[in-house]
């Protein structure tokens, strides 16, 4: 069951972490806090199901693991959707506030006070499918307009569900941080406002918020968990998801929280390299990874500033690991009940199930039978087909 998680050439870099306060300064409890309330007060809100895999950790000898199923989060099929439409609330209120001359409640940009003056509005964001998802129904939620931006390998389904939301979507040549850079150009010529989940030089507040969203997924998990997680296994991208469980969890458990693992696909090694050059550091992207996700070649400096200060170890994952982990998680290969997992959600399990299996990794990451490892399954099914190719093996 474990053969190509046992044959997998995995890279493992030690972190240096300095634990020198950046963690909890860059984002706030306050800040967690506001968004906790603001986002829990949405139609839909549910805290998403954390999956004991007890089967799996019996296989591992591992002393339990908890996987937290994002497939089910406002019908968007990531955690995404906490980032992205948060992100959106709060730019128009900070936009808002300035074109009507006072303080703007999010309450009313949700009840549609503003809807006209919105409307004037518009917000655009890069994406590889799932935080624009999320900026396209956040801006769809508060009667705003939305142009998300997809590069060329994004799939058409992915694309569709935007459109389906209202938003234009507008395909660039290039990989993800091309798009990036079109949103910039396109925002200064325009008057739009760039809703990102990365942040760069003197771009800062709406990272921050996105950020503050995807904290409600973690306080989740501390509010489930009374015992702390030994380890985390965090899937990369340009850092945002991974930065914001961390300071959750140093917030929440202090010196007991879990030891941190960044896991990146070895063709979207961003985090990993800045690790290795100890400041943050962009790679090309030469071939899109199926964790399309994680197809990210520049971090967030924001984010990495977090990671820098906490995180301890770094591994990059062959994508010959993505297909088996989510038919085995699809077949109960473990004897554990069966869900679905999308390619990107199952990163940070392909690296804690690696290193478990590999005596040298195991020894290094401090993996026994005593160790209690969390993962985030950021998202379910977000593209039927590709879902469909991978459980046929086609992927």
């Amino acid at each position: 069951m474990f053969t190509p998680f046992e044959n997998a050439a995995l890279r493992h870099h030690a972190g240096s972490p300095t634990f020198s306060g950046a963690v909890t300064e860059r984002l706030s409890v306050p800040g967690f806090d506001a968004a906790e309330i603001e986002i829990s007060s949405w139609e839909g809100y549910d805290p998403t199901p954390l999956i004991p895999l007890t089967g799996l950790a019996r296989h591992l000898d591992l002393g339990n693991i908890h996987y937290k199923h994002e497939g089910p989060r406002f019908g968007l099929g990531s955690f995404k959707a906490l980032g992205g439409a948060y992100a959106v609330l709060k730019v128009l209120q900070r936009e808002l506030g300035k074109v009507c001359g006072h303080a703007v409640d999010p309450a009313d940009i949700r009840a549609g006070t503003y809807a006209a003056q919105s409307k004037d509005l518009t917000v655009i964001s890069a994406t590889d499918g799932n935080h624009g998802r999320s900026v396209a129904w956040g801006a769809a939620q508060f009667h705003t307009n939305c142009r998300i931006y997809i590069h060329a390998e994004v799939s058409e389904f992915r694309a569709e569900a935007m459109r389906q939301l209202g938003a234009e979507v507008i395909r660039v040549d290039g990989d993800y941080d091309a798009t990036v850079a079109r949103t910039r150009v396109d925002a200064q010529e325009n008057g739009w406002l760039i809703v990102s989940d990365t942040s760069w030089p003197g771009y800062i507040q709406p990272p921050l918020d996105v950020m503050a969203g995807y904290g409600v997924m973690a306080r989740e998990i501390t509010q489930t968990l009374h015992t702390p997680p030994t380890h985390v296994f965090l899937q990369g991208g340009v850092g945002g998801l991974a930065a914001a469980v961390t300071a959750v969890f140093y917030q929440h458990w202090g010196k007991d929280a879990p030891r941190v693992v960044i896991v990146e696909p070895e063709l979207a090694p961003c985090l990993f390299a800045s690790a290795q050059a100890n400041a943050a550091t962009s790679v090309t992207i030469e071939e899109e990874t199926v964790m399309a996700g994680l197809s990210c070649g520049e971090p967030s400096e924001l984010a990495w500033a977090v990671l820098a200060d906490a995180a301890q170890d770094y591994l990059t994952i062959p994508e010959s690991t993505v297909g088996p982990m989510v038919r085995m998680l699809a077949n109960g290969g473990a004897g554990d009940a069966p869900f679905e997992a999308g390619e990107s959600g199952v990163a940070g399990l392909c690296g804690a199930v690696a290193a478990a299996v590999q005596p040298d990794l195991r020894a290094k990451m401090g993996l026994n039978a005593q160790s209690r490892v969390l993962l985030i399954g950021s998202e379910g099914i977000t593209d039927p087909n590709v879902y469909a190719q991978i459980i046929a093996g086609d992927i």
